[in-house]
């Protein structure tokens, strides 16, 4: 009988990046059924992977501020003790990499090929520039490839407890009140991608609230106080990972730019309408959302070349062959029309 494999899918990272892991367990169980597959997270994102039927064990890495020797060697004991005989780094990280090293894992695989790896004779997989283009999801998959998977479903998906299963219809209700759809703005980002300004989201919010049939959710955990329309309501203030979670589930349609409650829309299978600019580092090609319907929204050809500042943190897409609050809403009306 062949060895148990026992993986260590490892994503310490924002929430985005840590819902684009999500295939990886799924595709690995479908190949190995028989394997141990545990995931290793920030605790802030642990919520991405609870009640995943694929994950057997979710652990949880220290804040990276904690550099002690005694918290390094305590987080090498808890890993060892799961004897795995492979680990999947999703993001080159020196730390991780010495901790998976001391861990006694044999099979360690990651991205690029840092001298820290190559001292710990790890393996690698490259990105090569990321030519040609592929999405994030599908680059993650490299590695669980590199260890015999065959498959290109980079589908993502997170999965809702039998509670919130049962509790779903009721907030769904609360939410909707005597309105027909839920539309969901996520207005703030992690600042690494073009966005649109909060003026311009709370434009479209109020357009949208003179259609008698929609409700809109502003999904950000901070209360806007731009945004003062009574009839926007923030269902999301307590900073809780599961409840947006649980809230974006009951949308109908969610409208952000590039950002994790994107991801997590698409995991879910919320539609998204998605706000993106062409660069290679932020193309939707690279971070669009995976595994649902969806609409992406880009500037005008010409806009990038005529317009853009070459700093994503600073684009906007305002101005001539931007992306304008009309033509976003527009798009909303008509995805919504396509429900029965």
């Amino acid at each position: 009988m062949a060895k148990q494999k026992r993986i260590l899918i490892v994503r310490p990272d924002r929430v985005g990046d840590v819902v684009l892991s999500t295939p990886l367990p799924r595709e690995i169980k479908k190949e190995f059924p028989n394997s141990f597959v545990a995931v290793l997270l920030k605790k802030y994102t642990a919520d991405i992977y609870l009640n995943n039927p694929y994950v057997d064990k979710i652990l949880l890495i220290d804040d990276e501020d904690d550099n002690s020797l005694i918290s390094f060697f305590r987080q090498v004991k808890e890993i060892r003790k799961y004897k795995f005989t492979h680990s999947l780094s999703l993001l080159p990280k020196e730390k991780i990499n010495y901790l998976l090293f001391f861990a006694g894992i044999l099979n360690r695989i990651g991205v690029g090929h840092k001298f820290y790896q190559f001292i710990t004779f790890s393996r690698y997989v490259s990105r090569n520039k990321y030519i040609p283009l592929r999405h994030e999801a599908d680059y993650c998959m490299d590695l669980a490839r590199k260890i015999g998977i065959k498959t290109d479903d980079i589908a993502t998906e997170i999965f809702l407890t039998d509670e919130e299963k049962k509790q779903f219809a009721n907030k769904r209700k609360e939410l909707l009140g005597d309105k027909k759809f839920l539309v969901g703005i996520h207005g703030t980002s992690g600042n690494s991608s073009p966005n649109w300004t909060l003026t311009r989201y709370k434009e479209l919010a109020e357009m949208l609230c003179n259609k008698d049939n929609l409700k809109v959710l502003i999904t950000d955990n901070i209360k806007h106080d731009i945004i003062d329309n009574p009839k926007i309501i923030f269902p999301t203030l307590s900073n809780n990972l599961r409840e947006l979670i649980f809230t974006i589930a009951c949308l109908d349609v969610m409208i952000s730019s590039s950002t994790g409650p994107m991801h997590l829309a698409a995991a879910l299978k919320v539609k998204t309408i998605s706000l993106f600019c062409p660069m290679t580092a932020c193309s939707p090609k690279l971070w669009g959302p995976m595994g649902n319907e969806k609409r992406i929204i880009l500037p005008d050809e010409n806009y990038c070349s005529n317009k853009c500042p070459g700093d994503p943190k600073i684009c906007n897409f305002e101005g001539e062959g931007g992306i304008n609050v009309s033509s976003v809403y527009n798009i909303v009306i008509e995805e919504l029309t396509k429900f029965k």
